[in-house]
């Protein structure tokens, strides 16, 4: 099968889940600008968890751009990181209404660790169906970047229970690793191209 409709799942399900997400922000019933103080937390998770989900897509859009055929195996992994970003709105929602207590910082920190670890497996899979020589084996070669940002997710984890700040520190840093889109995969496709 073609990567085109993997493509348009993805994108449906994650735009699902943007929407899943924003509707758990409240609207004050005050119209006093300081009714928007209590919501500053829930908005800044939200925030965040919006940026992690951009930077999935963006990534997965690339992945599937250098993926001539998809298979069981990549239908299924795909799935399984479909699964966990899922859980994003749960923990966003759950994180930010209780101002970033130690143990919803903890389960946000499982979700971007498993998520990671997903988009890391569905990786590897495409890689072993498209084959050692292919463009995205080239591209993604070791991925020190996504290995770091699975071990400061699994960092964060313990840290949410000593001091969450630090926790908060490391998914923003993750975040603003990524930020900037990975453009090993787009760089040699172009080139393979040419």
């Amino acid at each position: 099968m073609a990567p085109d409709r993997l493509k348009a799942f993805t994108d449906g399900v994650l735009a699902i889940i943007i929407t899943i997400m924003v509707l758990e922000l409240r609207v004050p019933h005050d119209a006093a600008l300081t009714s928007l103080r209590p919501l500053v937390p829930v908005v800044m998770s939200y925030a965040l968890s919006f940026v992690y989900l951009m930077i999935y897509w963006n990534n997965h859009h690339h992945l599937l751009h250098v993926t001539r055929q998809v298979t069981g195996g990549i239908l299924w992994a795909n799935a399984h990181l479909l699964f966990w970003l899922s859980l994003v709105p749960f923990v966003t929602a759950w994180m930010g209404e209780n101002h970033f207590a130690p143990v919803p910082m903890a389960a946000y920190g499982v979700v971007l660790f498993l998520a990671g670890v997903a988009y890391l497996v569905l990786q590897r899979v495409i890689i072993r169906s498209q084959g050692p020589e292919s463009v995205l084996a080239a591209a993604v070669g070791r991925d020190m970047k996504g290995k770091l940002s699975a071990l400061a997710y699994a960092l964060a984890i313990p840290a949410a229970f000593i001091r969450p700040w630090i926790a908060g520190t490391l998914f923003v840093g993750v975040a603003m690793m990524w930020l900037i889109p990975d453009r090993r995969i787009e760089d040699l496709k172009t080139q393979t191209d040419r």
